[in-house]
This record gives C-alpha cells, sequence and structure tokens, in this order.
C-alpha cells in the first residue's frame, strides 16, 4: 500500500487549532503501517468525550466545541479518520472501504488504551464509531450521535439499484453549486434516498482535485454564489491559494491536502456508504441487532434543517429503543462549528 503523510509545515498557518499532536502507528491488513493522529485535551480526571468526525472534514471541526468542553470539566479525544487531516492517506481507491475504517479506527483505540468512553459521531463518524461501539461495548459507558446514523437498506427496489449504479458510471459531471443543488432536494419525500445520496458520491469520485476547502466552506459559511463559483474557477485554474475568496475555514480544510493525490479518502468514502446493499450489510444488520437490545444511556442530536441526514433521525429512534431526542438545534450539516455552544451544552448535560 502506497501512503502518503501530509508535512507538519501545512498546518502552520492554521487559526484556532492550538492543540498538541499525538500520533499512533497501527498495522493494516497487509502489513503496510500507518499514523493516526488525534488531539487529547482537558482534565486527565474528567470523563472522556471521543469526538469522532466525518467527511470530508477532521478534527479541526470540533475546534470551537473543545474550549467549552474542557472548561466544564470533560476530557475530549478528537482522532482523524484514516485519509483525513494529520492522519496517513492510502493513495489507491481500493485501499478505502467502510470496514477498514472500522478495523484501522478499533486497532487506534485499543492500543491506546481508551475505556470508560461517552462517544459522539457525526456523519462517518458516526457510522464507524457505531459500529466500534457494537463490536467492544465494554469501552464505552454512554453514546450519543448527531446527523449520522447506520444505513441499512436490504430491501432496496431493484430499480433503484440499478439507476445509482448507471448513475455512478455516467458521463455526467457535477459542479459544487449542481451538487449541492440536488443535496437540497433530499427532504422533498418525493424520491429514494440512494437516488438523492448518488449525487453526493459521484461528484466527489469524479473530481479528482476536490475542492474540499470550499464545499466545507458552502456548509458552513454561507458564501454568496458568485464567491463560491469564482473561487471554484481559481480550484481549477490551480490557483485556490491567492483566491480573493480564500477563508481561514477554507486554509484549514485544505491544508491536510498538499496536491490531488493526497484527496483519495475524500473521494472514495462517499462510496462506501451503503445507500444501496453492499458487503457491508451483515455487519450493518449485527451492529443494528445491539443497539436495539443495548441499555446503555443514547443520545441522538439532530440538527433539524440538515438535508443530507434529517431523513435519518426517526430511523435512529426506532433502531434505538431507549434513545433520548434531544431538542434540534440547527446549524445544518456540521452543527459542531455553526452551533458549537448548542451542541456542547446539550452534550454537557448529557455527559454530566
Amino acid at each position: 500500500m502506497k501512503v502518503l503523510r501530509t508535512p507538519d509545515n501545512n498546518f502552520s498557518d492554521i487559526k484556532g487549532y492550538p492543540f498538541k499532536p499525538i500520533y499512533t502507528n497501527i498495522t493494516s491488513e497487509d502489513g503496510t503501517i500507518l499514523r493516526i493522529h488525534h488531539i487529547d485535551e482537558g482534565p486527565r480526571d474528567g470523563p472522556i468525550l471521543l469526538a469522532m468526525h466525518g467527511q470530508p472534514v477532521w478534527s479541526y471541526l470540533y475546534s470551537k466545541m473543545i474550549p467549552i468542553l474542557n472548561q466544564s470539566g470533560i476530557r475530549v479525544i478528537a482522532p482523524d479518520l484514516v485519509g483525513y487531516g494529520k492522519s496517513d492517506k492510502p493513495a489507491k481507491r481500493e485501499d478505502y472501504s467502510y470496514q477498514k475504517q472500522v478495523d484501522w479506527m478499533t486497532q487506534w483505540m485499543t492500543k491506546n488504551n481508551l475505556s470508560n468512553l461517552i462517544f459522539f459521531g457525526q456523519d462517518w463518524g458516526g457510522l464507524i464509531g457505531l459500529r466500534i461501539i457494537a463490536d467492544n461495548p465494554d469501552r464505552f459507558s454512554k453514546i450519543s450521535m448527531g446527523n449520522t446514523g447506520l444505513p441499512y437498506a436490504p430491501n432496496t427496489p431493484d430499480e433503484v439499484i440499478k439507476k445509482v449504479k448507471e448513475f455512478r458510471d455516467s458521463k455526467i459531471k457535477l459542479t459544487p453549486l449542481s451538487m449541492a443543488k440536488e443535496i437540497k432536494k433530499m427532504d422533498s419525500g418525493k424520491t429514494h434516498p440512494a437516488l438523492k445520496f448518488m449525487y453526493w458520491q459521484k461528484f466527489c469520485w469524479d473530481s479528482v482535485n476536490l475542492p474540499i476547502g470550499l464545499i466545507n466552506s458552502t456548509m458552513m459559511e454561507n458564501k454568496p454564489k458568485n464567491e463560491i463559483r469564482n473561487h471554484f474557477i481559481l480550484h481549477r485554474l490551480g490557483l485556490s491559494k491567492i483566491s480573493p475568496y480564500m477563508s481561514d475555514l477554507m486554509r484549514a480544510y485544505d491544508a491536510p491536502f498538499p496536491s490531488a493525490p493526497y484527496k483519495m479518502g475524500c473521494r472514495a468514502m462517499p462510496s462506501h456508504v451503503p445507500i444501496i446493499p453492499d458487503q457491508s450489510l451483515d455487519a450493518q444488520r449485527k451492529a443494528r441487532e445491539f443497539f436495539s437490545t443495548t441499555n446503555k444511556p443514547f443520545l441522538s442530536v439532530f440538527a433539524g434543517n440538515d438535508p443530507v441526514t434529517n431523513a435519518m433521525e426517526n430511523d435512529v429512534l426506532s433502531m434505538v429503543p431507549n434513545a433520548i431526542k434531544a431538542p434540534h438545534i440547527g446549524g445544518g450539516h456540521f452543527f459542531q462549528w455553526t452551533k458549537p455552544k448548542e451542541l456542547s451544552k446539550v452534550l454537557i448535560d448529557f455527559i454530566k
């Protein structure tokens, strides 16, 4: 396995991320050594919140929440998934899968001897983390998750599966704006979820030099459409670093990726979200069975205005009979950044 490692100096100018890096070496299934990064902030004797990020972000997403949680006596451990942030980045598409991420992060957790954890995961962090919990329940005391779930689609109609596969292989080209337009339709209730999410999957895979900073900016900064369009043009010309539309947030999310080959994880992972039956089906079923019977405290936190995951909330609540439903706090998909005080308060109340 060919592995890329982002130079440390790529992160030197990031604002609002003063945390000491901690690295753990794990061994992939082919014997390759992978280095996983995490941060560990707060009182050593405080309750431990394991905060896992999703796509296409990294632990920087929690940088506004960490001081708030620390002030309440909560210790926060936030890793970067393999392929993201300061963690190593395998270079080929076939290096990535849902199961591999579960295996890699489980190994990271056990190597650091983490236990008595309170979990919070969002987006891919939820999909991966919930599977880890189901396999290692004794290491977790409480479970919380937001804007995520455990997708399970064993009965997807054949015609939907066919349309998804044909669309993935089609020559249709998407831009950030056209893709965002399709994602906003995800709450229409008239279309099968797989036929909506496939736009995000295709955009990520087809974009060899995925505009990661710009994507995250559109979801966290509400930039005007003309600025998004103009920055995307500069990005395609290789001039994003001198773009007048570049923000500190965009720099932070571009930092892990010096060039296009480093972005393989961000390109590949969306296609592994099991919106149609795939190799994860049995593992998803077993994990869902665990959560249907667990008596561990479980908190479900959804923004309520996230077109990507709104439809998952009812599924999570039906999957976990003892789940506590938190009030919607708004903030869209990445509410860790847009609603840090509100989300922190919800978690503090649950933890304490």
